[in-house]
Formats: C-alpha cells, structure tokens, sequence
C-alpha cells in the first residue's frame, strides 16, 4: 500500500506527549483523528520519536499507509483546518516504498532554549534558569558526550529500552541574540528516554559550578540515572529535525 509522510509542527504545552496514551491528549491521537476525518477511515500513524509531555517540535516526521488515494496539497488543506491550533502539519508527500518515519531515522537533532532571565513572550517554549550560567564549563562537559556511549545515567530508570548506546555527533551550548538566552543543541543516531532533558540538567549544574566540567565522563561510566542531575524543564525542549538516508520534504 502506498505510503504518505508528514512533517509536523507542535507546541506540546498542552499534550501528554507524541504516543497515544490510555488518558490525556497526545499529538499521535490529534493527527490520527485529523486523518481519519480528512481520509474517511481510521489511519494509524507512525512518528519518527516519541516526544515526552510539554515537549514541543519543529520538525517531527510520520508515515501513515492507506489504501485510499492521497492527494498531498490537498490533504494538507484539510489536515490544518482539522488539527488543534498548537498542531500543524507543514509538508506532506509520497514517501519510498518501504519507508519507516523511526526506523528509517539516521539522525535526530534537539534543541533546548532555556534564559536565565524571565520572559513573557515565549515563556511556554523557553525554560527559565537562574542564577546565570557559565558557558565555557558547560561546554567543555558536553565535549565528553560526543562519540558513542553507554548513556544509561542519562535514561529514565523505568525505560524498557535495553539498548542505551547512542552516538552523539554534537553537543553544544551557546547564547541567544537578547542578554541571557541560552541554546543548547544536540545531536546523535538516537536518543533514549529523558535523554535530552538529563543531560541538560546535568550541564546545567557544571554551568552552576555545582560539578566539575570532568566529572561528566565519571556520570557516562557510572551508567545509573542517580550519577546524573534532575531532568530539565520539558517546555525548553523541541524536537528540530530527523535526518534520513534520502532528503525528504524538498
């Protein structure tokens, strides 16, 4: 059956994350319920992650097959007159045969914006970190994080995910346009649960001064969740983009 790929916008404030859950909203379910108005039956779709409650995307890829004949421009018209306003479905297109929105994924980039001082405008985007941070610490830590590891003590602790190596290709911190914004980015083949929102939190503490920039290759070998520090904030996170084999959405 032919396949059809999205790419999706969303502000997650309001969801319980991407995956369909037995209570609470979840964007999985709005796009699913946009599709089967737009398509006349059910449709079962397929995200490139899973994204935790509260955290946002820029740039979340799924899939879906169906029988029915898809007519992407005009698929899109309907899908963004169905969808809740913090959802919006940016491109859609006929996808290779055989495509797989996750596990056809080669690379996924993050970002974290985060500011040490308050803000009104973006405050349900951006976390709000005080005191200041220093930078230069927090990225010579990060540094540790590139290549492959085991990152076990950045994972929650009740994930099923038995596989907790990952490569991550960049990890890097720098500031904003307006006096204390801050923007972490990170890319790797993967991510595991929490991942992301871990090791800022823990990169957050070097910036304090609270660890030494080294201490983060001892919170890798550790391999427990309790070697790192608490889970940042979700709404200072998105998901940016999913990089595949072939350039998809051009």
């Amino acid at each position: 059956m032919p396949t059809t790929r999205l790419l999706i916008e969303y502000d997650g404030t309001d969801f319980r994350g991407w995956q369909t859950q037995r209570v609470g909203p979840t964007v999985q379910s709005a796009v699913e319920a946009a599709l089967a108005t737009a398509l006349r039956e059910p449709v079962g779709v397929v995200g490139s992650g899973r994204t935790d409650a509260g955290v946002h995307a820029r740039g979340q890829v799924a899939h879906f097959v169906t029988d029915a004949e898809v007519e992407t421009r005009r698929l899109l018209a309907s899908l963004n007159g169905l969808l809740p306003p913090s959802v919006v479905a940016l491109a859609a297109e006929p996808a290779p045969d055989g495509f797989h929105a996750r596990y056809d994924a080669r690379q996924r980039h993050y970002r974290y914006l985060a500011s040490t001082r308050p803000r009104a405008l973006d405050r349900r985007t951006r976390a709000f970190l005080y005191p200041a941070l220093d930078l230069d610490r927090m990225n010579e830590a990060a540094a540790a994080l590139l290549g492959r590891h085991d990152f076990s003590s950045f994972c929650r602790t009740r994930s099923e995910t038995t596989n907790r190596v990952c490569t991550v290709e960049r990890a890097r911190w720098a500031a904003g346009e307006r006096p204390g914004d801050l923007t972490f980015e990170v890319s790797a083949d993967r991510f595991l649960h929490g991942m992301v929102r871990a090791l800022v939190g823990t990169l957050v503490e070097v910036g304090r001064g609270r660890r030494a920039p080294a201490d983060l290759g001892d919170v890798l070998a550790a391999r427990d969740r309790r070697a790192a520090g608490p889970a940042a904030p979700a709404l200072g996170l998105s998901l940016d983009r999913v990089d595949y084999p072939l350039p998809a959405f051009a």
